[in-house]
């Protein structure tokens, strides 16, 4: 090859420098959270449920995460020992969250068998896992890491929760591709949601950064497959449901029921004249 690829490299150098540098590297943050869920949940990996082997995985996902927070220290309000010491003092925490979160799946979803299924096959949890281990992160004021922790877990479920909402504890996403919750949203205590659904924004500008700009979903409340809910002034009410594929962008009273008021036709189809032209 003839071609001189020294110009173009030295542009991808400049860009780079300048707006890539002091970021934790994608394959130690994605070897971290996969480290840290072996460790809560060793049947993921392995069936090794040993007390001290748990404690050595643990000890190596603290070794892999004082090692992502020293690559990006100058961009942190503590040290690094200090941040690790601090997230792994909230686990435990989060953890009894996951633990009530898999419980619950398998009291409400008829196709579970047993808690292990829950953490071996459903998406849902291993979103909601790396969720909450992010979201301790993103409390703690830890830059990129929990939105690359987060984005691993979308490109593997295809569920994005932004490390920044709020979600009680028992949580339950079905199926979950197609799930969006964004930064600000709130949800409560025994939520269910569906695929398809997104807890979004009425607009997106940059000014709105630090205002909520999605929706808070109270306890007890189910949203089904396809539904959209807007707004950060938009509340669901305690004990709701929401039917499939609704639009909301109002705040809803609670022990309320939403759906859409339309009719599916059933015809003979010999005697169905209308040409049949149905794209998908």
């Amino acid at each position: 090859m003839t071609y001189d690829f020294r110009a173009f490299a030295g542009r991808l150098s400049q860009f780079n420098s300048g707006y890539c540098a002091d970021v934790p590297s994608m394959e130690l943050s994605q070897e971290f959270l996969e480290n840290l869920i072996h460790a809560l949940f060793p049947i993921r990996k392995s069936c090794a449920v040993d007390e001290d082997q748990i404690a050595i995985e643990l000890d190596r996902s603290a070794v892999k995460l004082r090692e992502l927070l020293y690559s990006i220290r100058k961009s942190l309000d503590r040290s690094p020992s200090e941040l690790v010491e601090e997230f792994f003092s909230r686990v435990p925490a989060a953890f009894e969250k996951l633990a009530c979160d898999a419980a619950t799946v398998t009291q409400l979803d008829p196709a579970a068998t047993c808690v292990e299924e829950i953490i071996l096959c459903y998406p849902g949890f291993y979103a909601i896992t790396a969720y909450r281990m992010a979201h301790i992160l993103y409390e703690l004021k830890v830059p990129v890491l929990p939105r690359i922790m987060t984005e691993y877990a979308h490109e593997k479920t295809g569920i994005d929760i932004h490390p920044g909402a709020q979600i009680a504890s028992p949580f339950f996403i079905d199926h979950g591709t197609g799930v969006v919750i964004g930064e600000t949203a709130r949800i409560g205590k025994e939520v269910r949601i569906y695929q398809g659904v997104t807890l979004g924004a009425l607009s997106v500008e940059r000014s709105m950064a630090n205002t909520k700009r999605h929706p808070t979903i109270e306890d007890h409340v189910v949203i089904y497959a396809g539904s959209t809910i807007l707004g950060g002034d938009t509340v669901i009410g305690h004990h709701t449901v929401v039917g499939g594929n609704t639009w909301i962008t109002e705040s809803i009273l609670p022990h309320s029921v939403v759906y859409r008021n339309h009719r599916v036709m059933v015809k003979d189809r010999k005697e169905f004249k209308t040409p049949i032209d149905f794209v998908i």
